[in-house]
């Protein structure tokens, strides 16, 4: 057989392979109602179909009364304690805050003063790379996309560690807390790497400050000249807190949950839900908000006028705008109804940073545009669904105000749910006992095996 085949030619074999593909592959969407089949896991009411149980996260935005779904405004819960609650705690008191909401995941309780600098203090330890690991692993073989990068360099971390296979909670512990101060580094120098040889930028390979904390590391760490300020360092803080957990149901989560109930190592865990963090329908969707929303500074000649942006949200939503998908990104959420918590608090410090960084009429924007969505969908689709923004909305032009490059955007959001992540995993080590396998119901035919002579 001829191996000889040029681009050309492989390229119209896939195109034609294609074709086949998806005529051959579609079926009717009624099937799904005829099997009562849960799409996206999810009841007809919008609720998530319950498959575990969890102590670590909640998420709390709607109650039921007589069986009518009541929308409320959203709540965050991280191990029984209000995500409001910490957040205000660290912005009074002028600290930061995501090493104590680690510490409390982890635990399932607030640390006292001396628990806390001993977590901090085996979290420094662990904030370094093995030998060789910059040079060998991240450096000779840079990725376009940093989030494939950082998949790849967890399930390389399982080679440099001496007892990997090990799903004690003890060994899952340690291995959580080194994998929760080495991914700031990871998502760093990915980044950096990529800069280099994809952009052509200087390289820049900084070492961690073992006393900073995460938030102010991950800005040094990614920063030609290591500085930043402390409402940078700050705002960072509390953009990680608000992103380290999410409940048991979102995609990640409950992709580690899946991953971790066949008994593998936490690294194929990590990078599994590390994949499924990287779509634009979950982590990757604050990088889809500010690329729309810069489609619509350029494209929207009036911003204080209503009747311009409203109009130009109705073409996006009609598919005539943006990427044609329909969706206005950052605006709705699996469950929250009334408000994401999330948005809420991020959105104190956008305005916050706008109102420093000479950006105002640009937030503004975004505020006109949280506001006139939901109204739009609802007039375009003739619906009465609650809607709010999410916190995807406000992160990238908060990362943005930050000068964090884009492509850093979705790894912080990696960098802040790690710490989730890794107490679910143990949480499903000490809890889960079953394998998680749902089913699929077949719905085509049975067909005649035809000998390979006689097809056409």
């Amino acid at each position: 057989m001829n191996r000889e085949m040029n681009k050309e030619q492989l390229e119209q074999y896939y195109e034609r392979s294609a074709q086949i593909i998806d005529r051959d592959s579609y079926y009717s969407p009624d099937l799904y109602t005829k099997y009562n089949v849960k799409r996206g896991l999810r009841n007809e009411d919008g609720t998530g179909v319950v498959v575990g149980l969890t102590e670590i996260g909640d998420v709390q935005a709607y109650t039921f009364e007589n069986g009518v779904k009541i929308p409320q405004k959203g709540r965050l819960i991280y191990r029984g304690i209000d995500v409001y609650e910490l957040v205000d705690a660290c912005m009074k008191e002028n600290r930061f805050g995501f090493e104590e909401c680690a510490y409390l995941l982890l635990f399932g309780e607030l640390p006292n003063q001396a628990q806390y600098d001993e977590f901090k203090k085996v979290l420094s330890c662990h904030r370094y790379l093995p030998d060789g690991f910059v040079r060998d692993i991240i450096m000779k073989a840079p990725s376009a996309n940093i989030m494939n990068k950082l998949a790849s360099t967890i399930l390389v971390a399982y080679s440099y560690d001496e007892s990997p296979e090990d799903t004690s909670v003890k060994n899952l512990f340690r291995q959580s807390m080194e994998i929760i101060a080495r991914m700031p580094l990871l998502a760093a120098y990915a980044y950096q790497a990529k800069s280099h040889y994809y952009n052509g930028s200087s390289l820049f390979i900084h070492m961690p400050e073992p006393e900073l904390s995460t938030a102010e590391n991950m800005l040094r760490l990614s920063r030609p000249d290591c500085s930043y300020t402390q409402l940078e360092a700050s705002t960072l803080d509390i953009a990680l807190i608000l992103h380290a957990e999410h409940g048991g149901g979102n995609n990640s989560t409950f992709t580690s949950h899946v991953v971790a109930s066949t008994g593998t190592d936490i690294y194929s865990c990590i990078a599994a839900a590390l994949g499924s963090l990287k779509g634009p329908k979950h982590g990757g969707a604050n990088l889809k908000v500010m690329e729309m929303m810069n489609e619509i500074k350029r494209e929207v000649r009036n911003w204080d006028s209503d009747s311009q942006v409203s109009d130009y949200l109705v073409k996006i939503l009609k598919k005539g705008a943006y990427d044609q998908s329909g969706l206005i990104y950052g605006i709705g959420h699996a469950v929250y109804t009334l408000s994401d918590p999330r948005c809420v608090l991020l959105k104190k410090k956008a305005k916050e940073l706008a109102e420093a960084k000479g950006r105002i009429e640009e937030f503004m924007l975004y505020e006109k545009v949280e506001q006139l969505a939901p109204v739009v969908f609802n007039e375009l689709k003739k619906t009465n669904k609650q809607m709010c923004a999410n916190v995807d909305f406000y992160s990238g032009f908060v990362y943005d105000m930050l000068n964090i490059p884009t492509d850093l955007f979705t790894p912080i959001f990696a960098v802040a749910r790690v710490v989730g992540l890794c107490a679910h995993i143990i949480e499903e080590r000490i809890n889960g006992g079953r394998i998680i396998r749902p089913a699929y119901q077949y719905v085509r035919e049975r067909s005649e095996y035809i000998p390979l002579h006689r097809r056409k």
